[in-house]
């Protein structure tokens, strides 16, 4: 079954899924940032049938994510690396290990990430880039941004009280 398309929808969030939204993709990217580059290595850790490995790799490199290059001429097989746009993801993943570890690994955590500079284990913060406040989704709120073509993107204010 084709999933609905997130193409024509003004929405960051959305065109982001319309990029890596399913999760053969976003694994791939995971194993690409652990430094997996030869398609029978990401097809072995996987376990993907070669057809899905090899549409989801030509879907990464036109949208981006990774760079194509022969390692090997007869039979022809490439590396696959990321490019800038493909590991600015890393915070994406990281997010989503983050949230894993917390609501899904009751044994704790199956990979930890460890800070090169200083040794420890570290989690990403959110922190405001304006004031370096620590940041919960209950303090921030949506305003419309210089890409918003329709006003209504955000939801309706709340009604004042009577």
């Amino acid at each position: 079954m084709r999933r609905t398309s997130f193409e024509d929808m003004n929405c960051s969030i959305a065109q982001c899924l319309e990029v890596v939204g399913d999760w053969w993709t976003l694994l791939i990217v995971r194993d690409a940032l652990f430094g997996i580059t030869r398609f029978d290595d990401f097809r072995s850790r996987l376990g993907i049938a070669r057809n899905v490995l090899t549409q989801r790799l030509d879907h990464l490199v036109a949208q981006g994510i990774l760079d194509k290059a022969p390692y090997q001429d007869n039979p022809l097989r490439y590396d696959y690396t990321l490019t800038r746009k493909g590991r600015s993801l890393w915070l994406v993943l990281t997010a989503m290990r983050q949230w894993g570890d917390t609501w899904a690994a009751p044994d704790g955590p199956p990979v930890e990430a460890v800070h090169d500079t200083c040794g420890h284990t570290m989690t990403v913060q959110p922190v405001c880039s304006a004031c370096g406040d620590h940041l919960a989704g209950r303090d921030i709120h949506p305003v419309l941004g210089p890409g918003a073509r329709t006003p209504d993107l955000l939801p309706h204010p709340p009604a004042p009280p009577a």
